[in-house]
């Protein structure tokens, strides 16, 4: 696949929900090129996904796949949190969003990262937040976000 940018290529990808079957197109393999994701057996998969769909529109894993070759090549995630402030509001936020490699530069990234901010709106969210590198802001910037405040993390492995 060649990352060119005609909008016949653009409209050829579309974004649709996680199927239990993208387990074998690939899906892990992507999350790869994200960060650390180790093997997942397809029990563990199948477990992960059927508790993940249990929880509605309050948790969206995105994909897009490649209906010519088979694969998944951008993912995305959201989730809702529920919470007191602001009039009981919600906040979506979005994670894990990748595009592969190969694929780059076919503007999937946008795709993804408009379903998502579309379903946190569409779920009543009063804004949607998301995490992300430097190298990344620029591209963030573009679909409408902008820089507030310092993310922290502390890991417990």
């Amino acid at each position: 696949m060649h990352a060119n940018n005609s909008s016949s290529e653009e409209q050829k990808f579309q974004v649709r929900k996680l199927q239990i079957s993208d387990k074998n197109k690939g899906f892990i393999e992507l999350l790869r090129q994200l960060t650390v994701c180790d093997s997942v057996s397809d029990k563990d998969f199948e477990d992960q996904f059927r508790e993940l769909s249990a929880l509605g529109d309050d948790h969206i894993i995105s994909v897009i796949e490649d209906e010519s070759s088979g694969k998944i090549i951008a993912t995305g995630s959201i989730f809702i949190e529920k919470k007191f402030l602001r009039n009981c509001g919600k906040v979506g936020h979005i994670e894990d969003v990748v595009v592969d490699s190969n694929a780059r530069g076919l503007k999937l990234g946008k795709k993804i990262i408009a379903f998502l901010t579309e379903h946190a709106h569409l779920m009543g969210c009063y804004k949607v937040i998301l995490d992300c590198s430097l190298e990344n802001k620029a591209f963030y910037e573009k679909c409408g976000f902008k820089q507030k405040e310092i993310q922290m993390v502390k890991y417990f492995i």
